[in-house]
Order: C-alpha cells, then sequence, then structure tokens
C-alpha cells in the first residue's frame, strides 16, 4: 500500500449518488471526477507539458509497453523518472502494459509465467509478466501503477472468460507481491466481460488483495455503450467506496457521464487528441468536423463558449480548416489543445454539478443540447 496515496470524498450527490473528492498523491493533489490525458511515449501528442498545466490537466498517463521498448526503463529512471523525463511535474499513472500486448504485438503466446510475443518495432522476441511490468513501472515512476493483467477478446465464451478472470487475479497477486515501491500505488484490474456473475467474481476477489485502487477493464473493446454500462453496473457494488474507481479507455462526453452517475472516479482515452488529428472536435454544440467545406470562410473560433488557447486567441475556423488540409503540426497542435481542454472542462462542471446535487439536471441539459437521446446516447 502506498502511504502517500488516498482519496478524500468530499461530497455525495444527492441526486445521483456520484462522488467529488480529492485523491492525495505523491506529485499533488487533484479533483475527482477526471479525465487523464494519454501521453503513450511520455508525451501527449503535440502538447507540451507547460500547456497542459495551462488546460488545468491533472493526472496524465504514460504507456509502460511503449517506453520498455522505447527509450527503456532505465533511461526514464536515469533522468530521475517520468515526471522529469517529459518535464511534467503533476501527478502521472502508468498502464501494465497488457493491453498493447494483446493488441499490437505478433504471435502472442499465453502462459502462466506471463506472455511471450514479437515487438511490433522490429520483431525481436520478448517477454512480460506480472512482475516484470511491477518491475519496470517502478523504475519508470509514476504515482500510479497498473496490474498485468490478461486482455481477453471480445466477445468471447463464459468459460473462456472465466478462465481469463482467474489468471488474471493470480497474475495480480504476483504483482502485488514483486512491489518494490512505498510511494508508487497499484491498481487492481476486474474483467470478467459482459459475464455479471464473472464481474461480480473478479471484483470480490481482487478487492481481497488490498489495492490501493480499482480498475474496470475490458470495455471499450467493441462492445455496445448499453453493454458498456452493464459491464460497470456489474462490478462497482463490490468495490470500496472510500478507493479510487477507474474506468479505463473510455473518452466519449456520454460514456464519462453515464460513468460518472454510477460512481466511476477517474477515466483515460486516446480519444480527444485522436479525433483532432482527423479534424473532428467537441464543441457546446456538438461534434464540428474542421474540414467540412463550410468551415472555409467562416471566421469564427471552434466555439464561441470555449475558454481553451485556440478559441480564445481567435483561430478562425477558415485558419484551422487551411492547416489541416495542408497537414501543417500546427494545426493538430491547436485542435488537440481544445479537444483535451473540452474533456477538462467538462469534468470541471460535472464536478461543480456534483457539489451543487444536480448531476442529472446538468447530464439532462447537456445531452438536450447536443441532441442526443438520453436513454442511447450517440456520443463521440
Amino acid at each position: 500500500m502506498s502511504k502517500d496515496f488516498w482519496l478524500e470524498i468530499k461530497h455525495i450527490c444527492k441526486q445521483t449518488g456520484a462522488r467529488y473528492g480529492i485523491l492525495h498523491t505523491p506529485h499533488g493533489d487533484v479533483e475527482t471526477p477526471m479525465f487523464m490525458p494519454v501521453g503513450t511515449l511520455a508525451t501527449v501528442k503535440y502538447l507540451s507539458p507547460e500547456e497542459l498545466k495551462e488546460m488545468n490537466t491533472g493526472v496524465v498517463l504514460a504507456n509502460t509497453y511503449h517506453l520498455w521498448l522505447r527509450p527503456g526503463e532505465d533511461v526514464v529512471a536515469a533522468n530521475g523518472g517520468v515526471q522529469k523525463f517529459m518535464h511534467y511535474d503533476g501527478p502521472m499513472l502508468t498502464d501494465s502494459g497488457g493491453f498493447q500486448v494483446f493488441s499490437l504485438a505478433d504471435n502472442r503466446k499465453i502462459a502462466e509465467e506471463g506472455v511471450t510475443f514479437k515487438s511490433h518495432l522490429d520483431g525481436r522476441k520478448l517477454f512480460l509478466s506480472p512482475e516484470k511490468s511491477i518491475q519496470i513501472q517502478n523504475k519508470i515512476g509514476a504515482d500510479i501503477m497498473m496490474s498485468f493483467d490478461e486482455c481477453p477478446p471480445y466477445p468471447c465464451s463464459h468459460e473462456y472468460m472465466k478462465n481469463s478472470v482467474e489468471r488474471t487475479l493470480r497474475w495480480a497477486k504476483r504483482g502485488k507481491e514483486a512491489n518494490e515501491s512505498s510511494t508508487q500505488a497499484l491498481f487492481g484490474i476486474v474483467q470478467g466481460g459482459e459475464f455479471e456473475d464473472l464481474r461480480k467474481y473478479s471484483a470480490e476477489e481482487t478487492v481481497k488483495m488490498d489495492f490501493d485502487g480499482y480498475s474496470i477493464g475490458g470495455t471499450s473493446v467493441g462492445e455496445t455503450k448499453e453493454v458498456m454500462y452493464k459491464m460497470i453496473d456489474y462490478a462497482i457494488p463490490y468495490l470500496p467506496k472510500d478507493k479510487p474507481r477507474y474506468l479505463m479507455g473510455v473518452g466519449s462526453y456520454d460514456a464519462i457521464l453515464e460513468g460518472v452517475i454510477r460512481g466511476l472516479d477517474m477515466f483515460d482515452c486516446v480519444l480527444p487528441t485522436r479525433i483532432a488529428r482527423h479534424g473532428a472536435l467537441m464543441t457546446s454544440k456538438g461534434r464540428l468536423n474542421i474540414r467540412d467545406k463550410a468551415n472555409e470562410y467562416d471566421l469564427r473560433p471552434i466555439d464561441e463558449n470555449c475558454d481553451c488557447y485556440t478559441c480564445k486567441k481567435g483561430y478562425t475556423r477558415s485558419y484551422l480548416r487551411h492547416l489541416y488540409k495542408c497537414d501543417e503540426g500546427l494545426g493538430k497542435r491547436l485542435l488537440s489543445i481544445h479537444n483535451i481542454r473540452f474533456l477538462v472542462k467538462l469534468m470541471e462542471d460535472i464536478r461543480e454539478a456534483i457539489k451543487n446535487d444536480r448531476l442529472q439536471d446538468f447530464k439532462d441539459e447537456f445531452f438536450e443540447k447536443y441532441g442526443l437521446n438520453t436513454t442511447n446516447p450517440r456520443g463521440f
């Protein structure tokens, strides 16, 4: 258990039961619920650490698998840890590398010891185990580490998922025993797919190991939003109320709102920067595609209600379309700044709604403004 990490619940929304809290970490306190930008290679694509701080980001993610391959965990450690390496002085989280092993690597072979696979970069043979994942994360030095889990395919049979859950539990125990840090928090991961009995079993058995926080994994892997919400509902009742709850890999505004109402505290996704690089923008009036012909002579900012650098400085849709059409790096930066700030601001508004006991009203108003169906929304 980390001695420098805990969640302080400050208010429970009377309307929904959603939680507002303060997450205390070795690199500062951050408010929850929160959205965490993804900096896979110790950088959020096209953005500087200073820009992230100006946008009021809290926790930023880095990826264990990618930093292990390049530049290597020893290089990061020699720089004083990932915060000093990338010049970000706020809290950081590293995932276990498991998702990348199961989604990127070639010729995977899963055994009880771990996973043997070939690097997606150069084809060399590699091996990652629960112990190795934690050892790498100890050297990278982020405030929050994730247990190494098996990421099963979706859909799969109940029998396959049961065996996968059992292996993930055994791996979680081994990883926890291998952790040599008293300052880094370690989260357990709840799996179980779309099966209610397995989600319950995975949650209960993971909680018995007494992790610093708990993640709901195996979501946003091809299932519908309705199935994803059931996965959350199947796990949430069995997770401790006094520890952070993290929904991995989810960044659409509808799913974030649904997750917060269900009692989740932390979200991450590459979505805002990835779609920005393809010209898609989140705005207070819905989705905007900057590449559309209608923006060619449009002298307005992306969103007149937005306080991000791109909008405040008056960069016009016309100019941003030009940059996008020319594949200019500045355009990708400006669009990424907007989308990250949009989600960070959404979380600020969500926290205010929780504190004012009106989160359900906020959700209904938000969905109506976007023209979304509150029971079956079409978010990003």
